[in-house]
């Protein structure tokens, strides 16, 4: 019971993302294109949150995704609605600022 309210809150296992990255795996921003404009990590995607379900045929369901916002509020919600569509490997990497470390 605990494990599965920690895995809810986002507070499981960490995951390394530069792994992830390392391995194909596509950064996601779902923050606003006015937002995306005014800095981004080189090499993710600009798909806005209130988009994202009319653009999700541009993903591939075998490719690992890291969701990414402004603070994580948003890209936690869109790693709730990929994985509700059948993305199993999506993780939720907060803020795109903390990404930019990993930049390709």
């Amino acid at each position: 019971m605990i494990e599965t309210i920690k895995k809810l809150l986002g507070m499981g296992p960490k995951v390394d993302l530069a792994n992830v990255i390392a391995n194909g795996g596509i950064i996601i921003d779902v923050r606003t294109p006015g937002e995306f404009a005014g800095g981004n990590v080189k090499g993710s995607l600009n798909i806005p949150l209130a988009s994202l379900n009319s653009q999700m045929q541009k993903l591939k369901k075998d490719k690992p995704i890291i969701t990414c916002c402004a603070s994580g509020m948003r890209s936690s919600s869109a790693k709730s609605t990929l994985q509700a569509n059948g993305f199993k490997e999506v993780y939720n990497g907060g803020s795109w600022y903390n990404l930019k470390k990993f930049e390709r």
